[in-house]
């Protein structure tokens, strides 16, 4: 069921998916595992819709922490932890939002659409988390379950926003089966609900969603990442950069 949720999401247009192994505490004593590698899933990786690239599949770890002493596993120097691409951290209570905001070495805060917030969103700790460049991630998918955990996702997204003014948030799905899924646009426009803007909401699903994964080979690294962006030229930089032949002939 994961890989046909998988499959259908390179699909509909995204490049990219991160497949979550989450742990809560609160369940039962759980210890990190090794992430289970893409090939093992995928004997050769789909093809992105409309280009010739083929997708990537990155690896993630939640922990739902609810006691300080939860967020010791994330201070350690685990080997498995480090093997995961992503990790992100689901605090359940304000302390814990504040620690992760200002000391875990994470890369994502998961905020909480399900039901009522216990505890209001304060503006020092997530300024603290966008310098540190944390994001905060929103899900969609109990917006499109139920009407009452609608009201309580856009409810919670838009007091974020209050705080945050829409940046650093990375709106993500998931989704386990194919019928939750929306295509980007459609999550982008879902954006708009939850009070972002429509260059934020945009940036929710694409550029967004890229510094979350460039934040998580930079943690992996220690030192940095460095990526290049092409940058289109305007009409006349390229005239002034062709040969005296050529402008003559396009002067003429």
């Amino acid at each position: 069921q994961n890989i046909l949720t998988t499959c259908l999401l390179f699909s509909v247009g995204y490049s990219a998916v991160a497949l979550n192994h989450v742990i809560d505490f609160k369940e039962k004593k759980q210890e990190i595992a090794k992430p289970v590698s893409p090939s093992e899933l995928f004997p050769s990786l789909p093809i992105v819709q409309g280009t010739s690239k083929r997708i990537r599949v990155l690896t993630r770890l939640t922990l739902v922490v609810s006691d300080p002493s939860h967020c010791n596993l994330l201070r350690s120097t685990s080997a498995n932890i480090r093997l995961y691409d992503i990790i992100a951290v689901f605090p359940k209570t304000e302390k814990l939002f504040h620690i992760a905001c200002t000391t875990l070495d994470v890369d994502l805060v998961c905020i909480n659409v399900t039901e009522k917030l216990p505890f209001y969103f304060r503006r020092p700790p997530v300024n603290m988390a966008i310098d540190r460049g944390v994001y905060f991630e929103l899900l969609y998918t109990p917006a499109i379950k139920d009407s009452t955990m609608r009201r309580y996702t856009i409810s919670n997204a838009i007091s974020l926003m209050q705080i945050c003014k829409g940046k650093n948030i990375v709106i993500s799905s998931a989704a386990e089966r194919p019928l939750e899924l929306r295509g980007p646009y459609d999550v982008a426009n879902l954006g708009l609900l939850f009070g972002l803007s429509e260059g934020e909401a945009k940036a929710a699903v694409s550029t967004n969603c890229r510094a979350v994964m460039l934040h998580g080979e930079t943690r992996k690294s220690a030192c940095g990442v460095v990526y290049t962006v092409k940058k289109p030229r305007r009409v006349e930089e390229e005239e002034t950069m062709l040969p005296a032949c050529k402008k003559a002939k396009t002067q003429a």
